[in-house]
């Protein structure tokens, strides 16, 4: 038997990518699966039903039980139909992959309202109206688990992404809160940045050396090698171990991130005023100060 036997998981953005690769690993290990897919482009537009049906095709045909759904993640009407969808099809849901996400890469001070609005509607709302939908499910069987699929783009930084910066980051609190929240009904919510090549990084520039080097081992890092992490946060013994935690999958490699906690201090028994904060405050913790550094200059080593 799979770890997770009897299971019904739904994973969003399952048509390609990471996404694809959970869907199908779950499906190995047991799970019946709701493969969503809205199968639009990376940055937002359009729509495809093919690539949902045709993962859902192939769990069908190696024996699994898996339904396509091409609801959108970014309103709260298509949410809660693809939490009933999973219940008219399996009678359940166990666990929600929060993976449905899109870029429209823009340098701050050229950036639309349209280019913010987008991405959050895509990548924080719909993680938000989709565990949403499920919640209400989870509460009444007393078991359930979410997935999130945050970025090192907010956990560290990147060029031209405050709007996919900040949803990421946005992700990884709504997460936390969930966690706390839905711990009394046995729930779990947790987040991986994963690391891999897809269709979401393919556009990045490869004008200079360095980037062409950057790119080559992104393509080193395939999306496959993420679910078998998910897979385990979703089973009953990740559930009994692991809640609220925010995790990196790349290649090979497991990665724990911490997460913000107080480094340094600094008091004066009579209170702060402007000037003693710039003679005292700054200089004493300037040394703590974390350099703007891009997920790139962090991960620097070729992936394992």
């Amino acid at each position: 038997m799979g770890v997770l036997e009897g299971k019904v998981v739904l994973v969003t953005g399952g048509g390609r990518g990471v996404g694809r690769g959970i869907a199908l690993e779950a499906a190995r290990h047991g799970a019946k699966v709701v493969v969503n897919d809205l199968g639009g482009a990376p940055t937002g537009g359009g729509n495809d039903a093919a690539p949902a049906e045709q993962v859902a095709e192939e769990i069908r045909k190696t024996g699994g039980e898996a339904i396509a759904n091409a609801d959108s993640v970014a309103s709260w009407d298509s949410a809660q139909r693809m939490i009933a969808s999973a219940i008219d099809a399996f009678g359940r849901i166990d666990g929600v992959v929060n993976n449905a996400g899109i870029l429209r890469d823009v340098i701050f001070h050229k950036m639309t309202p349209e280019d913010f609005d987008l991405v959050l509607d895509v990548n924080l709302r719909g993680p938000f109206f989709v565990s949403r939908a499920a919640a209400p499910h989870f509460k009444e069987q007393g078991s359930g688990a979410f997935v999130h699929m945050t970025s090192t783009s907010g956990l560290i930084g990147n060029l031209g992404q405050a709007n996919y910066c900040a949803s990421k980051m946005g992700v990884v609190g709504l997460s936390k809160a969930i966690a706390m929240d839905m711990q009394r009904f046995n729930v779990t919510s947790n987040c991986i940045a994963p690391f891999a090549w897809t269709r979401m990084v393919g556009t990045i520039p490869t004008d200079t050396p360095e980037q062409q080097k950057r790119v080559d081992g992104l393509k080193k890092m395939v999306p496959e090698k993420i679910a078998p992490f998910t897979v385990a946060l979703l089973s009953e013994e990740g559930r009994a171990n692991v809640n609220g935690q925010v995790f990196g999958v790349r290649n090979n490699e497991i990665y724990f991130f911490s997460q913000h906690r107080p480094v340094r201090t600094a008091h004066a028994e009579t209170g702060w005023t402007p000037e003693t904060v710039i003679e005292r405050v700054f200089p004493m913790l300037k040394p703590s100060f974390y350099p703007l550094e891009k997920s790139g200059d962090v991960f620097s080593w070729a992936p394992v």
